[in-house]
């Protein structure tokens, strides 16, 4: 049985949770209990704090975690990158007080930078040549120029939010972050099969996002026309209907380009245009 670290609460827990439930993988709710069997699938999921995740795996106590690319970066910790799963995406800034006229990095020469992140930005500092004092904290990093603790922040954003109602400004992206599944480098051969069936429905659920599955009556004399500007998998499938000057359409489209399409679609006389969401989608 797989055995998978997942944080035990925030954005993470629910993004990891949702993916869990859209592959048809039962997990009780309940994070009372720290080890949690699936229901009707070889896996069992062990609550951790997001930092403790990428030790776990790498160590053995789990065979698999869902960690952020920040936490696993700054870990080092000896795990395999298994999967890039395109959730909880933000990115880790420099940031500094909104008054501040900013000239570029070399401003942090000398200055003292807070942070939970000590090895990202040691790292990036370095690379740069800029000698800097970092000060570790863990909590709320963005109060400490406030305070008069640091003069700037390195930090996770994502809206930007927090920043603006503690009167800062992002100054520098180092770099960008998502969800990432990461894997124990000795698995078995059992598990490894498990893990691929479990990445399996992984992509089934991802290829189904924003996707939308699209029927139409189309006039048979635009027919080509309206082929043309479908951006299918491979090609629509095109069924007869009774009257003979028509027939019914069938694709798939991206939601990004959808109402640009449909449009396009309306314009050349399709009618009874039927839309459908795609819960999975085997390639």
């Amino acid at each position: 049985m797989l055995r998978i670290a997942v944080q035990s609460k925030g954005r993470l827990f629910d993004d990891t949770m949702n993916l869990l439930a859209e592959a048809d993988i039962k997990i009780s709710a309940s994070k009372r209990t720290l080890l949690v069997q699936s229901s009707n699938f070889p896996l069992e999921v062990l609550y951790l704090r997001d930092d403790d995740i990428p030790q776990s795996v790498a160590s053995g106590v789990a065979d698999l975690g869902v960690v952020g690319e920040n936490e696993f970066v700054e870990r080092g910790e000896d795990a395999d990158i298994i999967s890039r799963l395109g959730f909880s995406k933000c990115r880790l800034s420099l940031a500094i007080p909104k008054d501040i006229d900013y000239p570029g990095l070399e401003w942090f020469n000398g200055k003292k930078i807070a942070t939970s992140y000590p090895g990202i930005l040691r790292h990036f500092m370095e690379k740069h040549g800029i000698n800097t004092e970092i000060h570790v904290i863990t909590g709320s990093v963005e109060i400490s120029p406030g305070i008069g603790l640091a003069d700037g922040i390195f930090d996770i954003v994502s809206s930007g939010s927090t920043l603006v109602s503690n009167n800062l400004r992002e100054v520098e992206i180092v770099m960008q972050s998502e969800a990432l599944l990461i894997g124990n480098k000795d698995m078995d051969d059992e598990k490894k099969a498990t893990l691929q069936e479990m990445l399996f429905r992984f992509e089934a659920v991802r290829s189904a996002e924003d996707k939308k599955y699209v029927r139409m009556n189309a006039p048979k004399a635009r027919l080509q026309e309206i082929i043309d500007v479908l951006p299918g998998l491979k090609s629509p499938t095109v069924i007869p209907l009774a009257d003979d000057e028509w027939c019914s359409v069938h694709t798939v489209l991206d939601q990004k380009r959808f109402w640009e399409i449909i449009g396009k679609l309306k314009e050349m006389g399709a009618q009874g245009i039927l839309v459908t969401p795609i819960e999975k989608m085997i390639l």
